[in-house]
């Protein structure tokens, strides 16, 4: 095997080397290659909803078209993500990842011809269900992490909050991209520039064979979801989801989208500081206190529309309740990671992304209603209710991890 493709030793704990824990970790031999390719593959996950939406209501005319088109893109996904991420336990992230973009990014150009050409409206679900094959680019950089950083907690737990700092930034920024692109040129323009990111950056990601995991050999290993403590943890994640799409959807609906950038700046900032700390050596216990945290900072915008009205008000509340999103995610996925067989990590993170968007749509459809029928102030009751459920939760079940 030549230097250029032996795989890099694992890096055990050190204390050589730069101050910066991120300046450390982005050290480590191949991890920018691997870390740019997937954050270029990354930022279409933010663009893809956004640009379906403006695409099919303007050809349409209907909002509730293009939402029951997306939302069943969600379901599909939540079905297919994990049987993807078993494959790509058994078979290799390069083998599996981009055979998969590939059909996801056909389906995307598919929805693009069908709602251009006006094809009957079954071909928009039918299209935009193919792409639940797109792979968990974000779970296959975590496995990465935990491959080459075993040994280390120190360095797996900063580079989870990097991971996460980069799902905020790429969600934060896609939408904007994706209704600038759609806006400024054309309405198919945003759905066919997150195509064309999502392909090259999965080939980019997949073509650096050196830092990719070893598949493990042997029989067909049970499900993740048979792991003592699994099951609470996805409920945990669950629930959380609802707490992020309960607030989207009711912030929108009061205040318009742009104002929710706020949460993911704050939840991003709060991702990076979370890192720089020491791992918690009972991450059961830390995430109690995260979740604690949540609950206590959704209270803010509900405070906040209660008592003044005042959007900027809002805006700062909604700033510090994002400040604890990202330390519980953090937390929550090294807890996935420790309780997941090493052979399956792709999987069980693939499991915890997917119990979250469900929680988004249950979480969305409840503060819709919520705010649609009685009103602002309630409607911001849904996510701190959600993030108190986490809570609870977590207690019952995760208190030995």
């Amino acid at each position: 095997m030549s230097p250029e493709t032996a795989a890099p030793a694992p890096v055990g704990p050190s204390t050589a080397g730069p101050s910066n824990p991120y300046v450390r970790l982005l050290a480590t031999p191949g991890a920018r290659a691997f870390t740019a390719g997937n954050l270029l593959a990354r930022l279409p996950m933010g663009m893809f909803s956004v640009s379906a939406v403006i695409m099919i209501a303007g050809a349409h005319g209907s909002y509730a078209l293009a939402g029951a088109v997306t939302a069943t893109g969600l379901a599909a996904t939540a079905v297919v993500a994990p049987w993807t991420a078993r494959l790509v336990d058994r078979y290799g992230q390069a083998r599996i990842a981009v055979p998969a973009t590939a059909v996801a990014v056909l389906g995307s150009l598919a929805l693009v011809l069908c709602v251009h050409h006006d094809a009957p409206v079954w071909t928009l679900f039918v299209a935009y269900a193919a792409t639940a094959t797109t792979p968990n680019t974000g779970g296959m950089s975590r496995a990465r992490w935990a491959h080459l950083h075993r040994g280390d907690p120190a360095a797996l737990h900063t580079a989870n909050s990097f991971e996460q700092a980069a799902d905020e930034l790429c969600f934060m920024l896609g939408p904007v991209l994706a209704a600038s692109l759609c806006g400024a040129l054309f309405p198919e323009a945003g759905t066919l520039t997150g195509a064309i990111l999502l392909m090259t950056g999965v080939l980019v990601f997949a073509a650096q064979r050196a830092t990719e995991p070893p598949v493990t050999p042997g029989t067909r290993a049970p499900s993740p979801l048979r792991t003592p403590g699994m099951a609470a943890l996805l409920a945990v994640f669950l629930a959380t989801g609802a707490v992020f799409g309960a607030m989207e959807v009711v912030t929108i609906a009061h205040a318009g989208g742009a104002i929710l950038a706020l949460q993911a700046t704050g939840s991003c900032v709060a991702g990076l500081l979370y890192g720089s700390l020491p791992p918690a050596a009972r991450a059961g216990r830390r995430l109690l206190l995260c979740l604690t945290g949540m609950t206590a900072l959704m209270s803010l915008p509900l405070l906040a529309t209660a008592t003044t009205g005042s959007l900027p008000v809002l805006a700062g509340c909604l700033l510090l309740a994002g400040a604890a999103t990202a330390p519980t995610m953090v937390t929550g996925m090294t807890l996935v990671q420790r309780l997941t067989p090493r052979a399956q990590l792709n999987e069980g993170m693939t499991l915890a992304v997917t119990a979250l968007l469900g929680g988004v749509a249950a979480g969305s459809a409840v503060g819709g209603w919520a705010v649609e029928h009685a009103g602002t102030v309630a409607g911001y009751a849904a996510p701190m209710c959600a993030a108190a459920l986490a809570l609870a939760v977590a207690a019952a079940g995760t208190r030995r991890a």
